[in-house]
């Protein structure tokens, strides 16, 4: 992975550029605190008070859902739209409200996705759909939650596929490509698909693909084939 590790070291800086926006089906953990803590819990869905206590499932199903317009519903506050934002935005969104508001003493607003994933699939030790909680995650720690790619990988040319403002798109990787680092999948956003591919010597043992003695046997022969049906 990563040759010309001089070069990576300067280009990992441009993935400061990354967004990773809030989008329609996402399950957020939103809370909110204030100086006097008692004034601050008809704010938050009650159950979600010291949610790092609790498992994964348990605090999807008492997060906030992103509905098809954009918005979320919060206790008190009502409807907040969340279009253009990432986890900044709608804390500032939020923390806005509450002081223009007068609701509550100094608040404080936490935010984070609790059902992002992606899948890899392919030449990996444990291939999947894995769950996170980081805001953040890049192509080789999802490698990573796979148990690493098989020795019968190819690290030249993994696919991502990623669909993004109503639009599939699906980019080509070289993990060996220091230049990766400023690429935008670099970082990865909820739901993408990476798929790693079979070497060559993993699809001939495989039987699909023959020696070359016997590739080149059949390509002579389907050309032979051919010439006689031309002179006929």
């Amino acid at each position: 992975y990563l040759n010309e590790t001089e070069k990576a070291l300067v280009s990992i800086a441009s993935s400061s550029n990354y967004t990773n926006y809030i989008n329609t089906g996402d399950i957020l953990n939103i809370e909110i605190f204030s100086v006097v803590p008692e004034a601050a819990f008809p704010y938050n869905n009650y159950n979600n008070v010291n949610s790092f206590a609790k498992n994964l499932e348990q605090m999807q199903l008492e997060g906030y859902l992103v509905n098809d317009s954009l918005t979320i519903n919060l206790p008190i506050l009502g409807k907040i739209s969340v279009a253009g934002l990432d986890f900044a935005g709608l804390e500032n969104r939020i923390l806005n409200t509450l002081t223009l508001g007068d609701h509550l003493t100094n608040p404080s607003v936490s935010v984070r996705r609790i059902n992002s994933k992606f899948t890899i699939l392919g030449e990996v030790r444990n291939p999947g759909t894995f769950s996170y909680l980081d805001n953040k995650i890049n192509i080789f720690q999802a490698i990573g939650f796979a148990g690493d790619l098989t020795i019968e990988g190819k690290r030249k040319d993994i696919i991502l596929i990623r669909e993004e403002n109503g639009l599939r798109k699906v980019f080509n990787i070289d993990l060996n490509d220091s230049e990766i680092l400023s690429k935008p999948y670099y970082l990865l956003k909820n739901n993408d698909i990476i798929m790693i591919k079979p070497n060559f010597s993993k699809v001939k043992s495989a039987g699909f693909i023959g020696s070359p003695a016997s590739i080149s046997s059949i390509s002579s022969l389907l050309l032979s084939i051919t010439l006689l049906l031309i002179n006929n």
